[in-house]
């Protein structure tokens, strides 16, 4: 059993000991640290939104979630079965005081996790999650008195809100998507995906081929949209001979694509492929974390923009894209957050924007990847032993690579001329990551190999 606190939320494994699984005693008493947060600092609404994705445990864990939150005084407004980034929407549509999304996003049918909101619909800052963890380890907390209890409201209309809010954005093209004439197969993992996907795609005119597509959270492979989790689909996708496929996690916050002749198009070029319709229309800046391809930096430069990286998280992301006025950035495991409409990473935001612009340049999917640089990246990791001294090893790399360019925002990457190397520690294992980035896989495997050696040699 498993329980992880961090500033971003709470998750963990169903049943178990309190304090070591995420129960419905660790459920309430983080939810009532972030009541108490909210209460604390937003004081313009009284409502909180809640929602979730269709895991086994969902309901189970929103009426301890609701409870809690109507205990401490606040009305809760459920929108039951959806989507992160529509949570993140209706946080903004509704001017509520804050959100909790019901989700552990990719992990495994047994997790679940609280994702918590700010008044903005954005996920809060590390202060702001350091405050409320530190409430839960003081339980400082109260309930209200029976007068003054919340109120609970369903209102499952914020799915179509969202959609329709997508459909709005000027650079989605509904009239041209239809005029396409579009075949696609989706998989959504038997999650929420399985009905916001397919009703985002009837009204673009698409036709659609359901694959997992029943909400009921049996996920009937690992639900991380990693190529070697897709082969169903991407079989599926050359025998209905559709255009491309779709494939979200069970929150929707992910996506990843199918080329029409089965191959993966790679979560990494989801950002990059929009990036590149969006900055071909309205030029500006772009942002990605320190682990994501270098080729949304090289689409960047092709239309006269500024790239720049952030630390891991998508957070992180999101305060760099507002200081540097991004109009597109995104995390490499395919999130695309498009600032027009919010700061979330949002599946459905990037399939209307492929759409549109696969329909505008009326060519294949696999032509469209082809036409970007061809980078791999190579992911491994070391384990970590307390004599290791971590601080010295990155000082050592830092002066062996100073001519090279070396950025320490998070952990240590170093960019060099045929690719990059990012070492960060992990927050969950003792062991620390070794990314590579190279114009391909036997290039970005000997970067890391190269690595991996420095680092024995200073070990």
């Amino acid at each position: 059993m498993t329980l992880i606190k961090s500033i971003s939320g709470i998750r963990g494994t169903i049943g178990g000991e309190v304090g070591n699984a995420l129960t419905p005693l660790d459920i309430v008493r983080f939810t009532a640290s972030y009541a108490a947060f909210i209460r604390k600092e937003h004081r313009s609404s009284n409502t909180i939104i809640i929602g979730r994705d269709a895991r086994i445990s969902g309901e189970m864990v929103s009426n301890i979630v609701s409870g809690t939150l109507m205990g401490c005084g606040f009305d809760v407004l459920d929108v039951g079965l959806s989507t992160t980034p529509t949570i993140e929407v209706a946080v903004q549509l509704h001017k509520s005081a804050g959100g909790i999304i019901l989700t552990a996003s990719h992990n495994p049918k047994q997790w679940n996790a609280l994702k918590l909101l700010n008044a903005k619909g954005e996920f809060l800052s590390a202060a702001d999650g350091e405050n409320i963890l530190s409430l839960a380890e003081n339980d400082d907390f109260k309930f209200t008195e029976v007068d003054d209890l919340g109120n609970y409201t369903f209102d499952d209309s914020f799915n179509e809100k969202h959609i329709e809010e997508v459909l709005k954005l000027d650079l989605v093209d509904v009239a041209l998507v239809k005029s396409a004439r579009f075949k696609v197969v989706v998989d959504a993992v038997n999650s929420t995906g399985g009905f916001m996907v397919p009703n985002l795609l009837k009204k673009m005119g698409v036709e659609c081929v359901k694959l997992f597509c029943e909400p009921n959270g049996q996920f009937p492979h690992n639900p991380e949209p990693l190529p070697e989790n897709l082969t169903e689909i991407s079989k599926l996708v050359v025998s209905e001979r559709a255009d491309f496929g779709i494939v979200v996690d069970p929150d929707v916050d992910r996506l990843a694509l199918v080329c029409e002749d089965g191959s993966m198009f790679g979560e990494e070029y989801t950002l990059v492929t929009v990036a590149d319709f969006v900055l071909s229309k309205t030029p500006g800046n772009t942002v990605s974390n320190l682990s994501s391809t270098r080729a949304l930096s090289d689409i960047t430069n092709k239309h006269k923009g500024s790239y720049e990286a952030s630390a891991v998280g998508e957070v992180n992301v999101v305060e760099k894209m507002k200081a540097t006025n991004a109009v597109i950035g995104g995390e490499g495991n395919g999130g695309v957050i498009y600032p027009e409409m919010h700061y979330g990473r949002d599946s459905l935001i990037g399939i209307a924007l492929f759409l549109t612009q696969l329909a505008e340049r009326k060519i294949s999917a696999r032509t469209l990847r082809d036409s970007y640089p061809n980078y791999f990246i190579s992911k491994n990791k070391m384990k970590l032993t307390p004599e290791i001294d971590l601080n010295f090893i990155f000082t050592a790399l830092k002066e062996k690579f100073k001519h090279e360019k070396i950025t320490i925002i998070d952990g240590l990457k170093i960019d060099f001329k045929e690719g990059w190397v990012h070492l960060r520690k992990s927050n969950t294992e003792p062991i620390i990551r070794i990314y590579s980035e190279s114009k391909g896989e036997d290039k970005a495997n000997a970067l890391a190999e190269n690595m991996i050696n420095e680092i024995k040699k200073l070990i």
